[in-house]
């Protein structure tokens, strides 16, 4: 889509949420706890606790917040802990996917629909937004792993299903992933390992939402969508946000 660029419309996202990182440490060191209590406190060991792990190492969490994010599970201060999952339209009729790890999902539930409620969108039931997204494994590398030839190379010999190459200007946006690899959903770890053997460690590694469709939002539905955008992230229960839209370069210079 001329004009448009998906890493844009993410990194000014990602910029919106990075002012509140005390927060993002919080709900990353959570995922760990949450993690290590649900098997092996041993990343080696526990696939769910070593993508956690991964994570906040992405988002450079110190070393000693994540060894104790991982002796908290040995409490049991978790225990009541839950995932849960929302489903929801915003502006312009933008897929929203919430993930939430929380202690109350009455309180959860009400915060998020709230939230939904001020900024121009709707919760949904459960599936009403999922179905038209596949849940997939993703992995980044920086742009300076390797071209994009051989990252595709080293992709399609591990097992990838598909590499998306954006190599923004590091000046511009610093923390430009580079490459991003799609796995299926089982096939994660193994194309991590794999990958790591030829390029070295990723950026990060996930299971996310990967729509199988965005949809374009222009001039006033831009403002409102990011505001609701910000409410869900700022929620101390949700976890990640997923959403569908495509911005234009044009729209997204007006938020500043």
């Amino acid at each position: 889509m001329a004009g448009h660029s998906k890493f844009k419309n993410i990194m000014h996202r990602k910029g919106r949420a990075d002012a509140a990182r005390s927060k993002l440490f919080s709900k990353l060191s959570r995922e760990i706890t949450v993690a290590a209590k649900g098997g092996l406190p041993d990343p080696a060991m526990n696939p769910r606790l070593r993508l956690a792990v991964n994570n906040a190492k992405a988002e450079s969490v110190p070393k000693d917040v994540i060894d104790r994010a991982i002796k908290k599970a040995a409490g049991g201060e978790i225990d009541a802990m839950e995932d849960v999952r929302y489903e929801g339209r915003g502006p312009g009729g933008v897929g929203i996917i919430v993930e939430a790890l929380t202690d109350n999902r009455n309180r959860a539930g009400a915060n998020i629909r709230s939230a939904f409620a001020k900024n121009g969108g709707a919760l949904g039931e459960m599936n009403s937004v999922a179905f038209m997204w596949d849940r997939v494994g993703k992995i980044v590398y920086a742009a300076e792993a390797g071209s994009e030839d051989a990252v595709m190379e080293a992709a399609i010999e591990a097992g990838a299903q598909d590499v998306e190459s954006d190599l923004v200007k590091p000046d511009i946006y610093e923390d430009a992933p580079g490459h991003t690899i799609w796995t299926a959903f089982e096939d994660l770890n193994d194309v991590a390992e794999a990958m790591s053997k030829v390029l070295g460690d990723p950026k990060s590694t996930a299971i996310v939402w990967k729509p199988q469709t965005e949809v374009e939002v222009t001039g006033d539905a831009v403002n409102t969508l990011m505001k609701l955008l910000d409410a869900l992230d700022a929620e101390d229960d949700v976890q990640t946000v997923y959403s569908n839209e495509i911005i234009s370069d044009e729209d997204l210079a007006k938020l500043g």
